[in-house]
């Protein structure tokens, strides 16, 4: 059978014929050209439509992966805010409890809050794009590290000084160096007017006046340092003891009439280390005593409740309030 070809016509109005029309090689390429590139450019406008407001179901499964990262972060934040609510119980009660009853200098609390490396170890959150809830968190849990860290060691020494509970007991100077029977308080810790020097300084220790030849005792267990007179840094203290408790305490014993200890050598408290004086850059028979905790030198009368009665512990506390002359 003969296949029958496809022709367009068109009507011609002056001849009023119909008209084969004949489509010249140049305009079919050209057609077929259009046809063409109107086809890609449809194609490439419907992919950009279809990237752009569609999703793939690669990206749907990133989408909800990321939105699952993102409620574990925020259950993580949570749970370490659970967390830094308890250690912060514990960093008060280690501070207001635990270090009272050792009378131990509580922790510096920029020890810790001092953080773990520098700005730099977060820098590659930077470039992520939810990279600020990471950084965040990421910081959060260094800091719980470093203070869990932190309190962990103190926890240690505190369980150090519980064990060394009775040692540390016997240590502490807890009695009055000289008997309360035989001696007076005449001038407290402060401000006073010195009587050599003829001006007001700070007086670092209590002066009791005694008979010369008074015993002097070791207000606790611990190793006498110093042993002598106006050793090196002491001048003006005459004939002085310096005693180590260990646990930050020491005691000072000045203007003694002799030392009955040497260097090196371990007392008890309530062995006699000396006797009432009047050496050095003194006014009369006393002793100066002095308790030094931690580097730093404090009002010894806080110390003597081992030996007094409320009541007498009151009459002690209000002759060394008194604003008057030191003895040295």
């Amino acid at each position: 059978m003969k296949k029958h070809e496809r022709h367009t016509y068109r009507f011609n109005p002056h001849t009023l014929k119909y008209e084969k029309v004949f489509v010249s090689l140049r305009d079919q390429v050209r057609r077929i050209s259009f046809n063409v590139l109107f086809g890609v450019v449809l194609g490439v406008v419907i992919v950009f439509v279809a990237l752009q407001f569609m999703e793939s179901p690669k990206e749907r499964s990133m989408e909800r992966e990321l939105a699952q990262y993102k409620r574990q972060t925020r259950l993580l934040n949570d749970r370490v805010e659970r967390a830094e609510k308890v250690l912060e119980n514990l960093e008060e009660r280690d501070d207001a409890l635990y270090r009272t009853i050792f009378e131990s200098t509580p922790i510096d609390e920029a020890e810790r809050r001092s953080g773990i490396g520098g700005v730099e170890r977060y820098e590659e959150f930077d470039q992520m794009k939810n990279g600020e809830l990471l950084k965040k968190t990421t910081k959060r849990v260094d800091d719980l590290t470093k203070r869990i860290y932190v309190e962990s060691k103190s926890l240690d020494e505190l369980y150090d000084m519980a064990r060394n509970k009775n040692e540390r007991l016997a240590a502490m100077p807890a009695i009055m160096p000289v008997a309360k029977n035989k001696c007076k308080v005449v001038s407290g810790f402060g401000y006073r007017f010195h009587p050599i020097l003829r001006y007001r300084r700070l007086h670092s220790g209590i002066d009791m006046t005694a008979s010369k030849g008074t015993p002097v005792y070791a207000t606790g267990d611990g190793v006498v340092r110093v042993a002598g007179r106006n050793p090196q840094g002491m001048s003006g203290y005459g004939v002085v003891v310096v005693i180590d408790h260990g646990y930050g305490f020491q005691t000072l014993y000045a203007h003694l009439q002799n030392a009955k200890v040497r260097m090196g050598q371990k007392v008890k408290r309530g062995e006699q280390i000396g006797t009432v004086g009047s050496t050095g850059m003194s006014t009369g028979s006393h002793l100066h005593y002095e308790v030094i905790q931690n580097g730093k030198k404090v009002d010894p009368v806080y110390y003597f409740f081992n030996d007094l009665t409320p009541e007498e512990y009151e009459e002690v506390l209000e002759l060394a309030r008194q604003e008057n002359q030191s003895m040295s």
